[in-house]
C-alpha cells in the first residue's frame, strides 16, 4: 500500500508540472493550426474521461526497446514503457499490434506474467494483441498497462525466420503505422456485407472524418508493410477503396486523395496502330515508378481476364480497391472496379472504404502510440557457384548482422572458414556447404542456410550409329545419346546454323548429307562437333504393271529386273524373278539389292479377267451393220468375216446375204458369235437381155422364205409380187414390157420384221 501510494505522489506531481507548462501552449497552438475538436468523429485514448475540445490533452506513449531476436526464443517487446496523460491516470484498452513484417502462420504476441486486472485477446488476421480490463465496463489503470506492456513477449515459430518486425503501441484502436506515424481504419458501408458504397461517398465521407485532429483521406498505399496494414483492417468479405484512380487518363493510375494527391503509381498505356492512339491494356505487365500490388493471381495472366488486374472490364473500371481473401484473388492485392463499388466478378465489391490519417497540411502532432523494432539475425543472399568438370569454386553469402559461419554439414561439427566468401577445395562432384549467422548467443538457435557448389558433368555423345542410310530421297530420323545434358544439331562442324534440338530429328534428306552434334550440359560441352552421315541410296525404277489373264489359262507375272544379288518375295511367298499364276488378282514382289544397300523396293502387278462380249443385237441398215454389245468395253474387237477384226463396231458396205457378227477379248480370252443378213435393193436395173441388170432381185430374199415384195408404178397400181420361189422382176406386166420410169417396192420379211420401203429405176 505505502509503495502504490508513493508512485500516484509522484504521478500527481508530474501531471501538476505538465499542466502548467501545457497551458500556454495549448491556447498558441490552438490559433495557430485553428484546429476545433468539436467536429472529431473519433477521440483518442479513453474516450470515457476525455471531451472533444481544444483543451483535450492526449496522452503521450513512448517505448524503448529495439532488439535483436534470436530464433526460438521468446523476447519482452519493450525494455521500458512511459505513458504520460495529464487529465487521466487509466484508460479502457491499449492494442499493440505488429505492424510491419507481420507473417500470421508464424508471430504470436502473448501476455506472460500475473495482471489479474487485465485481460488480453490474440486477433491472428491483424496480428494485433488487445489488453482491456478484466472487469467489463472498468477502466484499467496506466500503472498497471505499463506492467503488462512489459510482459508481452513476442515468439516465432519458424526454424529459420525472416525480415524484421515493427510493434506498434497505442491507445486507441486505430493501427499505427511508425514508418510514416499515421493511422488507419476501416470503415464498412453498412451492418449487411451485401451493402456497397460508391467511390465518391467514400471520398466524401472520409474527407469528413477527422481523428484527434488529424485530417482523414482515402488511403494512399506507398509501400509493402503501409500494404499490409493496409490490409489487415478489413474484416468483412469484399473490398475497400483506396485513393487510386485512372479516371483522367485511362491506363494512368494516380492518388487521388491525401498529400500524395496527383502521384502517379502505375502505367498501364499500349499503342495502337493509330498514331497518338493508346489503349489501357490488361495482358500489359506495366510499369511503375511508386508501390504498385495489383491482384495478379492467375497462372495465365497473358489472357488478361480475370486476374490479371488492372483488366478495365467492361470500359468503365476506374477505380481501386484492396481486396479480401475470397477466392479471386490474394488477400491485399488491389483491384479495379466500375465507380459504383459493384463489380463485374460478383465477390470483389467495395463493402467500405479505408481511411488515413497524417501527413496533411496543419495536422497537430500526437503521440498516442509509439513503436519498437525487432531485428532477426539472418542470412540475406546467398551466391553460389558452378563449373565444368572439376576445380575451385568461390561461394558467397550476406547477413544483416553478425559473423557468417561456413560448415560442411547441416548440423553439428566446427566452422571450416569464417567470412561473407569461402573458396572450396578442388572438387570433382557438387557439393553442398552450409553458412549461418552467429550474433552473441543467436547462433545455437540458427537454421543452416545450404549453398551449394555444383560441378557439371562435361557431357560426351555415345551415338553408336554415326551412319544412317537411306533408300532414295524422303525422311529420316536420326538420334544420338549423351552422358548428359542436351543434344545440339548443326549443319557445320564449326559455326553454321542450328537446325534442331533434341535426342532425335526428323529430316527430309535428297543427297548424301552430313549433319554434326554436340552436347551441352549447363553450359558445359563436348567440344568438337560428331558428325552424323546420312547415305542416300538410289533405287532402281520399276513400273507397276496390269495385266490380263484368260479364264481356265495360266499367266506367267515377271519382276522385270535382275542385278546380281538380288532377291525377290512375291505376296505368294515365291522367290524367283517370275511365277505362274492362274486367277485374277493383286500380285505385289518384294525387291532387294545386295548388301550393303539392302534397299527395297515394290512391284505391283495388277492381274484381271475381262468378261465375255455379250451381243445385243446386229443392226443392218443397207450395207450398214452395227453390232451392239450389252457389256460394251474398249478391250472388245468386231469382225463380220471372222478374220479380220477391228476396234469400230460399225461396217460400211457389207455384201448382202447372211453373215455373221464375231466379237472377242482383246487377248482373244473370249469369243462371241451371231448371224445375220444383209438383204439389198437395186436402184436401178436394164431389162435389154444384155446379160447385165436384166432383172431386179433383192439379194439375200432368199434367207427369208416367208418374205414378199411387192412392186408398184408411180400412180400406185400393183405391177407384181417376188417371194423366195419367183425372186426375179423382168420388167413386164402381164408379159408386156413396161416403159421405163420410177417404180415403188414394199419389202415385208414377216416373222414381225418390219417392211422396207424404196423405190428404183427401170431404164431402157
Amino acid at each position: 500500500m505505502k509503495k502504490t501510494f508513493f508512485y500516484r505522489l509522484i504521478l500527481l506531481i508530474l501531471i501538476l508540472c505538465f499542466k502548467i507548462g501545457h497551458s500556454a501552449n495549448s491556447i498558441r497552438s490552438s490559433k495557430k493550426n485553428s484546429i476545433s475538436y468539436l467536429n472529431d468523429t473519433i477521440f483518442a485514448s479513453s474516450k470515457k474521461n476525455k471531451t472533444a475540445s481544444t483543451d483535450t490533452i492526449l496522452p503521450v506513449i513512448v517505448a524503448t526497446g529495439d532488439q535483436v531476436y534470436c530464433p526460438h526464443t521468446s523476447m519482452n517487446i519493450v525494455t521500458d514503457i512511459t505513458i504520460t496523460d495529464p487529465n487521466n491516470i487509466s484508460t479502457d484498452a491499449i492494442y499493440i499490434q505488429i505492424s510491419t513484417g507481420y507473417n500470421d502462420s508464424q508471430d504470436l504476441l502473448t501476455l506472460t506474467g500475473s495482471h489479474p486486472t487485465i485481460n488480453s485477446l490474440w486477433d491472428l488476421d491483424t496480428g494485433r494483441l488487445t489488453l482491456t480490463s478484466s472487469i467489463p465496463g472498468q477502466l484499467v489503470t496506466y500503472i498497471d498497462f505499463i506492467k503488462a506492456i512489459k510482459d508481452v513477449v513476442y515468439t516465432n515459430s519458424s526454424n529459420k525466420p525472416t525480415g524484421n518486425r515493427t510493434f506498434s503501441i497505442s491507445t486507441d484502436k486505430l493501427s499505427y503505422l511508425p514508418s510514416n506515424q499515421h493511422y488507419y481504419e476501416y470503415v464498412p458501408s453498412g451492418d449487411s456485407p451485401d451493402i456497397v458504397i460508391s467511390w465518391s461517398n467514400a471520398n466524401n465521407l472520409a474527407n469528413a472524418r477527422k481523428y484527434n485532429g488529424l485530417q482523414g483521406y482515402l488511403v494512399t498505399i506507398l509501400s509493402e508493410d503501409e500494404n499490409q496494414l493496409a490490409a489487415t483492417q478489413q474484416t468483412k468479405i469484399g473490398g475497400g477503396w483506396i485513393g487510386g484512380s485512372d479516371l483522367i487518363k485511362e491506363g494512368v493510375w494516380n492518388w487521388m486523395t491525401g498529400p500524395e494527391k496527383g502521384t502517379q503509381f502505375f502505367y498501364n498505356l499500349q499503342s495502337t496502330m493509330t498514331v497518338g492512339l493508346y489503349i489501357s491494356n490488361p495482358r500489359s505487365t506495366g510499369s511503375t515508378p511508386n508501390y504498385a500490388n495489383w491482384n495478379r493471381s492467375s497462372t495465365n495472366w497473358y489472357q488478361g481476364i480475370p486476374y490479371y488486374e488492372p483488366d478495365n472490364l467492361g470500359n468503365n473500371e476506374n477505380y481501386a480497391i484492396i481486396i479480401e481473401n475470397n477466392g479471386t484473388g490474394i488477400k491485399g492485392t488491389w483491384n479495379d472496379i466500375n465507380g459504383t463499388g459493384n463489380s463485374y466478378k460478383g465477390s470483389q465489391q467495395a463493402n467500405g472504404f479505408i481511411v488515413e490519417y497524417g501527413g496533411m497540411p496543419g495536422d497537430p502532432e500526437i503521440h498516442i502510440a509509439t513503436s519498437t523494432s525487432i531485428t532477426i539475425p539472418q542470412i540475406t543472399s546467398t551466391t553460389e557457384a558452378a563449373t565444368c568438370g572439376s576445380g575451385s569454386l568461390t561461394l558467397q553469402a550476406t547477413s544483416n548482422l553478425g559473423t557468417i559461419n561456413w560448415f560442411e554439414n547441416e548440423t553439428g561439427g566446427d566452422p571450416i572458414t569464417t567470412g561473407t566468401s569461402f573458396t572450396t577445395p578442388n572438387i570433382s562432384e557438387t557439393t553442398t556447404y552450409y553458412i549461418d549467422t552467429e550474433y552473441g548467443f543467436c547462433e545455437k538457435y540458427s537454421t543452416r542456410t545450404p549453398v551449394t557448389a555444383t560441378i557439371y558433368n562435361v557431357p560426351v555423345i555415345t551415338t553408336t550409329n554415326s551412319i544412317f542410310t537411306l533408300c532414295g530421297p524422303g525422311s529420316i530420323t536420326l538420334d544420338a545419346k549423351t552422358t548428359e545434358g542436351t543434344i545440339y544439331w548443326y549443319s557445320e562442324p564449326t559455326g553454321g546454323n542450328l537446325i534442331a534440338v533434341g535426342a532425335s530429328i526428323s529430316r527430309d534428306v535428297a543427297v548424301n548429307t552430313t549433319f554434326y552434334v554436340e552436347a551441352v550440359n549447363n553450359n558445359c560441352t563436348t567440344g568438337a562437333r560428331v558428325p552424323i552421315e546420312v547415305v542416300v541410296y538410289k533405287l532402281p525404277i520399276i513400273p507397276d504393271e496390269k495385266l490380263v489373264i484368260c479364264k481356265s489359262k495360266k499367266l506367267i507375272i515377271d519382276a522385270k529386273i535382275s542385278e546380281i544379288g538380288m532377291t525377290y518375295l512375291w505376296s505368294t511367298g515365291e522367290q524367283s524373278q517370275t511365277i505362274e499364276i492362274s486367277k485374277a488378282g493383286i500380285y505385289t514382289v518384294d525387291i532387294t539389292r545386295a548388301a550393303p544397300e539392302s534397299c527395297t523396293v515394290r512391284k505391283t502387278i495388277t492381274v484381271i479377267e475381262n468378261p465375255a462380249p455379250i451381243i445385243e443385237t446386229v443392226s443392218v441398215e443397207g450395207t450398214t451393220v452395227t453390232i451392239n454389245l450389252k457389256n460394251p468395253a474398249i478391250y472388245y474387237e468386231f469382225s463380220i468375216d471372222g478374220i479380220n477384226y477391228q476396234s469400230s463396231n460399225v461396217f460400211e458396205n457389207s455384201p448382202a446375204g447372211l453373215q455373221t457378227a464375231s466379237v472377242r477379248e482383246i487377248n482373244s480370252c473370249n469369243y462371241v458369235a451371231e448371224n445375220f443378213v444383209v438383204i439389198i435393193a437395186p436402184r436401178f436395173f436394164t431389162p435389154n437381155n444384155d446379160n447385165y441388170n436384166d432383172f431386179w432381185e433383192v439379194e439375200g430374199l432368199t434367207n427369208y422364205p416367208d418374205a414378199i415384195v411387192t412392186i408398184f408404178d408411180r400412180y400406185g397400181k400393183l405391177i407384181t409380187e417376188l417371194n423366195a420361189s419367183k425372186p426375179k422382176w423382168d420388167g413386164t406386166y402381164n408379159n408386156s414390157l413396161l416403159p421405163a420410169d420410177d417404180y415403188w417396192f414394199v419389202l415385208n420379211l414377216g416373222n414381225g420384221e418390219p417392211e422396207i420401203k424404196g423405190h428404183f429405176s427401170l431404164k431402157r
